[in-house]
């Protein structure tokens, strides 16, 4: 309240041991405490103070027992950091580059590190495949790269990419482009007369393998080990291109719920800071710099100044201003009434321009059923752009992904270094978080125990299984990552929703929570991949021994306001 009267900004220092080095060795005694900047606190979150008093005390000091909190307080302004829809990242997403769909494009947006880098693949019928990523403008032949992540083996390289002949066929151009370079060493300096014209060899050699390791694919990893994995993913980006090419598979739909993931405060926040930091290093090492010239006694505390950070996140918060090109990230809260409070904080906006028509994005996708309201979006140019989370829709969180590779591994999945050539050709593929990680056997009985598994707590709540049918192959996708847009469904099992009388007259006498139902396995949350497979009843009456799940209630699919 004082924040808010006094026009303070609601934050905690922000301290950081830091320890001075000369020629790599300490030059103080110990590392020294020094306040770099501040962060601001949301309201009512787990390190604010008010999420853990009760009604009576925030009454005391001045506090709204219902306020739902979730904003922030900069310069005495309450400020609320809306969501912000985009594409997923580290997955392939297959397009027409032309309307009349005579070049195909496959895009990857790998998220690493607090940054993005697109990697594109390109194809035109009787025509080379090529990749383009960053720095690299005219593209490089797709065979060629692989050669030069260390894949020389052409019938392996055909194998990972499809086991189909009339795809294969569709390589003969890119294999005849890459005639002559047969070795990893001879793709490397090709690609390095691309970046590095005129210099000696071994540097261009070097600097195309630092392009390769940092920059193509840097969600796969930045080293060299990561070299065969990202080969093997590029392999499979080239099989989906060439068989969306043939008709095999459909364009990617980007419109799909399970193609798109939401930025909250912490993914925002972690963007911001980093430039920030960015920041604050700069000026540190012009400091240093300074001193080292000067040949004084030194003290970091002296090189510092946390008015670096501070300013810049203030002035990111109250404007609304963020790294990248953004605006409008943060938004004076709503305070018309509860409803239009709550309204405001569950409100997801689009990055795509106002000014364009983007009439697929605007419209209302059957992915959104449950996740995002049908009715509340404004007039005008941010209709269908900008819009509000349904009443019982959540945003997962990440989950380490370690202890799931290993519970993966235990049911029977079989790592990709050691799978054979005849399993990589008919056992499903298993994807992590859209990254390929092994074979099993039997994709639909992997799928059914991880749910199993899921709904008796065994493994996180956040997990979601989905199996694809092709002609081909089948394939399992498991995601684990944060931003998905769930929604809540009461399980149904041989044609009886597991959620019976006893369990409602539980929660009417609050002897039972909803989130005892989920650690129940009565009702679990489904993104919209997993919702893929499901058969969905809307009443108890509509449920047949088909339906995997039932609606907690019809309009659960609006929003908070139009409820």
């Amino acid at each position: 309240m004082e924040c808010r009267l006094r026009s303070l900004t609601y934050a905690a220092p922000l301290y950081v041991e830091m320890m001075l080095y000369l020629d790599g060795k300490p030059i103080l005694q110990k590392p020294e405490k020094v306040k770099v900047g501040i962060i601001p606190i949301m309201v009512k979150s787990d390190i604010c103070p008010l999420s853990r008093m009760s009604d009576e005390e925030l009454m005391e000091i001045g506090e709204d027992p219902k306020d739902p909190g979730g904003y922030f307080i900069i310069n005495g302004s309450e400020r609320v950091i809306v969501a912000i829809e985009d594409l997923a990242p580290n997955r392939v997403i297959v397009t027409e580059k032309e309307a009349n769909g005579s070049q195909l494009s496959a895009i990857v947006i790998s998220a690493a590190y607090g940054r993005q880098a697109r990697t594109e693949v390109t194809y035109k019928p009787d025509g080379p495949v090529k990749v383009f990523f960053s720095r690299i403008y005219k593209g490089i032949p797709a065979i060629i790269m692989l050669r030069a992540l260390g894949m020389t083996n052409d019938r392996e390289i055909l194998n990972l990419i499809s086991p189909l002949r009339e795809v294969q066929e569709l390589l003969q151009p890119s294999f005849e482009e890459a005639a002559g370079i047969d070795t990893e060493h001879e793709a490397l300096r090709y690609i390095g007369n691309r970046i590095a014209f005129g210099y000696a060899e071994e540097y261009r050699i070097q600097r195309a393998e630092q392009l390769i390791d940092s920059v193509l694919l840097p969600h796969i990893g930045t080293n060299k080990a990561a070299r065969y994995q990202k080969a093997v993913f590029l392999c499979e980006v080239i099989g989906r291109l060439l068989e969306t090419s043939l008709g095999i598979r459909k364009p990617t739909d980007r419109d799909h719920y399970a193609n798109k993931r939401l930025k909250l405060a912490g993914p925002l926040m972690m963007e911001l800071y980093r430039m920030a930091f960015m920041k604050l290093l700069r000026d540190v090492r012009y400091q240093l710099e300074r001193a080292a010239a000067s040949r004084y006694p030194v003290r970091i505390s002296t090189f510092v100044r946390p008015g670096i950070i501070t300013d810049f996140v203030k002035h990111a918060f109250a404007t609304g201003n963020w790294p990248g090109g953004r605006v409008g990230v943060t938004q004076l809260l709503n305070r018309t009434n509860h409803l239009a409070t709550i309204s405001h904080l569950r409100r997801v906006q689009s990055p795509l321009s106002r000014s364009q028509p983007h009439f697929e994005a605007r419209d209302l996708h059957g992915t959104h059923w449950g996740r995002i309201c049908p009715a509340e979006t404004p007039e005008g140019s941010n209709c269908g752009l900008v819009k509000n989370l349904a009443l019982t829709a959540e945003i997962s969180y990440p989950v380490k992904k370690r202890a799931i590779l290993e519970k993966l591994y235990s049911l029977g999945v079989v790592p990709l270094s050691e799978a054979l050539i005849k399993r990589r050709r008919y056992a499903a593929k298993v994807f992590v978080d859209g990254l390929l990680v092994g074979y099993h056997a039997n994709g639909e009985k992997l799928v059914q125990n991880l749910r199993e598994l899921r709904r008796r707590g065994e493994i996180s709540l956040s997990v979601n299984a989905a199996l694809y049918r092709y002609p081909h192959v089948q394939e399992v996708w498991i995601n684990m990552d944060e931003g998905r847009v769930r929604r809540p469904l009461i399980v149904v099992k041989d044609g009886r929703p597991l959620l019976t009388r006893e369990h409602v007259e539980g929660l009417k006498s609050r002897t039972l929570r909803f989130r005892d139902l989920i650690s129940m396995g009565v009702i679990e949350f489904l993104d919209a991949e997993e919702e893929e497979n499901a058969l969905v009843a809307l009443k108890p009456e509509d449920v047949t021994p088909e339906h995997t799940h039932l609606e907690i209630c019809p309009y659960a699919i609006l929003g908070a306001v139009v409820s």
